[in-house]
């Protein structure tokens, strides 16, 4: 495995880490505005790379298909949606402001089970970045390795926030900091897993990349409308949320499109 490859790999959960130290240059609890514009920012970033860096793909190496050229991205998003929808049904998780648990009833604490909400975010993530940086690896000609830098990058981005979201809140309810960023940290270890994981199956994977793709913008887009938008509407009506999404939605675009 090459230093590029690494480094595409590993932006995502360097993000996290980065987002989750701010429990050691952040005092208090996180503002609900704060909570909003982050939440926003990393809905817009995930749905901008949806769209740029996966599905566009899925459906520009089916053009061979004609007219139904929209058909494997079709299929991938609906089975990338239903596959998060069945993880969230059975995996116990608890999302941030929340006190109702979801998925399986367990007897795991509350910080565990937010720990595996964002973790579950952060799956599709990975995912998806395993199946760019395989398609680059296996010599595809419509995915370069800017493009795989790019929506690793982007990523990493949105994962900052993803981070602090995580982090905070466990400090602010008595947790001491470094454990609190333990927690931030582990929720990010799943992304370079996934995307190892995928790589390693290259083989398997390049026959349907453009599948795969989707798959991973569908799980992803899962994650936007299920969960970062709700937080990003939280509370008093506040177009903060709307804002930072359209911020992280064109940051996404221009880099897509600067590096890719």
């Amino acid at each position: 495995m090459n230093m590029e490859t690494v480094i595409t790999i590993l932006l995502p959960f360097l993000g996290t880490v980065v987002g989750a130290g701010c429990v050691f240059f952040l005092k208090g609890k996180m503002n609900l505005n704060v909570q909003r514009a982050l939440s926003g920012f990393a809905a817009g970033v995930m749905v901008a790379a949806s769209i740029w860096s996966l599905i566009i793909p899925a459906m520009d190496q089916s053009e061979h298909m004609g007219k139904l050229a929209f058909l494997p991205a079709f299929i991938g998003v609906w089975l990338g949606f239903l596959f998060l929808m069945g993880l969230d049904r059975v995996i116990p998780h608890l999302h941030i402001n929340s006190d109702c648990p979801e998925g399986k009833p367990c007897n795991l604490g509350k910080s565990t089970m937010m720990v595996f909400a964002v973790a579950l975010h952060n799956l599709p993530e990975g995912m998806a970045v395993g199946v760019v940086v395989a398609g680059w690896l296996t010599g595809n000609e419509s995915i370069s390795f800017a493009a795989a830098l790019a929506l690793s990058l982007g990523i990493a981005l949105q994962n900052l926030p993803e981070g602090a979201i995580i982090s905070m809140p466990l400090k602010s309810g008595g947790m001491k900091q470094g454990k609190a960023f333990g927690y931030g940290v582990i929720s990010g270890v799943i992304e370079p897993i996934g995307a190892i994981v995928t790589i390693l199956l290259a083989n398997l994977v390049v026959p349907i990349l453009p599948y795969l793709l989707a798959f991973s913008a569908g799980a992803m887009l899962y994650v936007v409308v299920e969960e970062l938008v709700p937080e990003m509407s939280e509370g008093e009506h506040s177009h903060l949320g709307t804002i930072f999404f359209a911020v992280g939605f064109t940051l996404m675009m221009v880099l897509d499109v600067a590096l890719g």
